[in-house]
């Protein structure tokens, strides 16, 4: 734990809290996701479990002071174990009265609620159709309201720097981070240092943020307004021993992939497109050319897969990066993957569709997509991670099943997990799956004369996977495109026996992806199961906890591999009188469930952008098991 900077006065009380939920909202240039970032590295170096929700708007910059321009921040860190950012905030703070009006419906009777009262003036109100002053009309009588006047404040506290009035407003999110920071007796040394490492090239900045910081801090110790500060003790019992960090799903994503290249001992090549919200995978990458790791970002998403083909085809551990439009457009050079069998790692952060959709918001509705949108025949396997730290293990996972059966395969994250955080434990170097590869050497096949010769298109047994030949290695020199090929040999063929034999090779192919059995959690003999996939994972977890408190048998069980599906997941299903799957998208995994299961699976739906709230999901699953 890092040491505090500051000290706190003996003469506040303090309360001792397990868990807290903090929304910060405020207009797109009031450093909202900065502000939420820090405090949520101080409360991962205190030790507190955590989950966070960023909320952003998809303009690049909104109208200022307008309901579509506001930007929030959640979150939810406690003395336990937790699964989600939280169902409602705890305390919200209000940078301006668009963020008050767009955020204030989802506290809870009773909560705090922090304004800049500077903001609160008659012009910005109507802009978000306030004819009256919320802060003085009674219609927040039901809050604990603190009005603050943030940016006055912080301007008097940067008199002394030669700043202009414009630019020492904006450290008023760093005066507002140092009166949360008091507030929940966070560290302060970890975000003191980074300021001084942000703004390395402007000392003044630095200076300038770090005494708006210290300035908050020192406005809630002073304050009368603030009679109360809190305390949430360190997860000590949720995490089992380790070195620990907070990490996003992307950054995870990223990590991940880059241990399974060195675990190959492949160069990794990314060919990507920038695309909302993937684009923080490219940007990682790009840092790590000591690992081998080459990034390429193209004029397209169309050149962007087509380079990363180009490079499986040369040796490398290749990879896409995109979300769902971006998908559509590579859809042909997925089949092409299918079709010359190289290994290719497509990665498809999900967002709100269709088209350009919600490109902020979080969906996992790409899933038939994934399943099917390439035409003919042409199936690839489908991981898809459950929380932003697993998205380290899933990229392993997609790497595997794509060097070991020479084929591309999909990798389903969300928006949700992607900008999502929560601590996550380093893994030691020996907890990493062996991923080397054996390229092709020589000559496999002997003919009927004698004659020893390389057939790119003769399996393996076990795998079904053709051998991997690199480009220049003396006597491999083989055919290789996208017209059907001749089983073995690889020289084009248009017969329809070995079409089909083709076709079904390549499905047997995936069908024989070795994947595990899916875990079942049912502690109490339940007769009803809820089945979820990706980042359903948290929420569905929660609700499930709420049910078995109030005394409700549920069983629950969660899906990795959609294609293929785990070996005994049609015996679990069967062995459940009600099956519910909760999803982000309109039915998409019940769909596939119940054509190849014949299961009468139920679907819970929600698409409105944003990941379930877990007393929601809670009620509606009680509400469909009393269902006959």
């Amino acid at each position: 734990m890092s040491e505090r900077v500051l000290t706190q006065s003996p003469d506040k009380e303090v309360r001792r809290l397990n868990r807290v939920v903090i929304r910060f909202a405020g207009d797109s240039g009031d450093g909202m996701q900065l502000t939420g970032d820090r405090f949520t590295s101080e409360t991962a170096s205190f030790g507190n479990d955590l989950s966070t929700l960023p909320n952003f708007p998809a303009e690049i910059r909104a109208p200022a002071g307008t309901l579509p321009g506001v930007s929030s921040f959640q979150l939810h860190f406690a003395d336990h174990d937790i699964l989600t950012p939280g169902d409602a905030p705890d305390v919200l703070v209000a940078m301006n009265p668009a963020a008050l009006k767009a955020n204030i419906k989802d506290v809870p009777r009773g909560g705090e609620v922090i304004v800049d009262t500077d903001e609160f003036t008659k012009r910005a109100m109507q802009k978000v159709g306030y004819e009256t002053s919320p802060l003085e009309d009674g219609s927040l009588d039901a809050y604990r309201i603190h009005g603050v006047p943030l940016t006055t404040l912080t301007v008097e506290a940067l008199k002394e720097f030669d700043l202009s009035r414009k630019e020492a407003e904006r450290s008023k999110n760093m005066f507002a981070l140092g009166l949360l920071s008091w507030m929940y007796h966070r560290p302060t040394e970890g975000t003191e240092q980074f300021l001084k490492q942000k703004f390395a090239k402007k000392p003044e900045i630095a200076a300038a943020n770090i005494a708006a910081f210290r300035a908050g801090w020192n406005f809630g110790e002073t304050t009368e307004d603030f009679a109360v500060s809190y305390e949430v003790a360190p997860a000590a019992t949720a995490f089992p021993v380790g070195t620990y960090r907070n990490i996003s799903g992307n950054l995870a994503l990223a990590y991940g992939l880059i241990a399974a290249s060195q675990q190959a001992d492949l160069p990794l090549f990314l060919g990507s497109y920038p695309i909302t919200p993937a684009s923080d995978i490219l940007h990682e990458l790009s840092k790590h050319k000591n690992f081998g790791v080459r990034t390429f970002q193209a004029e397209d998403e169309i050149a962007g897969i087509g380079a990363a083909l180009g490079a499986a085809f040369g040796g490398s551990l290749a990879v896409t990066t995109t979300s769902g439009p971006g998908v559509a457009l590579k859809s042909e050079t997925i089949a092409l993957a299918v079709s010359m069998e190289l290994p290719l790692v497509v990665v498809d952060i999900q967002r709100g569709g269709p088209s350009t959709g919600l490109p902020t918001k979080t969906e996992q509705a790409d899933l038939l997509q994934a399943m099917y949108g390439r035409n003919g025949e042409a199936p690839v396997p489908i991981v898809a991670p459950r929380t932003p730290t697993d998205c380290f293990a899933a990229a392993l996972e997609a790497a595997r099943i794509a060097l070991t059966y020479r084929t591309p395969v999909f990798l389903l994250s969300d928006g949700y997990l992607a900008n999502g955080s929560e601590p996550w434990r380093i893994p030691a170097l020996t907890e990493l799956p062996d991923l080397t590869v054996q390229f092709a050497t020589g000559p496999n096949h002997t003919l009927d004369d004698g004659t020893e010769v390389f057939w790119p298109y003769k399996r393996d047994p076990q795998t079904l996977a053709r051998p991997w030949a690199l480009p220049g290695t003396p006597g491999l020199e083989h055919r290789i495109g996208g017209i059907e090929k001749e089983d073995g040999t690889g020289n084009i063929s248009y017969d329809p026996a070995n079409h089909e034999f083709m076709v079904r090779t390549r499905r047997a192919k995936v069908d024989g992806v070795d994947v595990p059995d899916i875990e079942v959690d049912d502690p109490h003999g339940a007769t009803s199961l809820v089945l979820g996939w990706g980042s359903t994972y948290g929420p569905i977890t929660a609700a499930v906890r709420r049910l078995r408190t109030a005394g409700v048998p549920i069983a629950q069980a969660h899906l990795r591999h959609l294609n293929p599906f785990p070996g005994n997941l049609g015996e679990v299903l069967r062995s459940y009188d009600k099956v519910v799957i909760p999803e982000m998208n309109l039915g998409q995994l019940a769909t596939l469930i119940r054509a190849k299961y014949l299961v009468d699976a139920r679907s819970y739906n929600q698409v409105n952008g944003m990941p379930f709230k877990a007393e929601q999901l809670a009620a509606a699953l009680q509400e469909m098991l009393r269902e006959d």
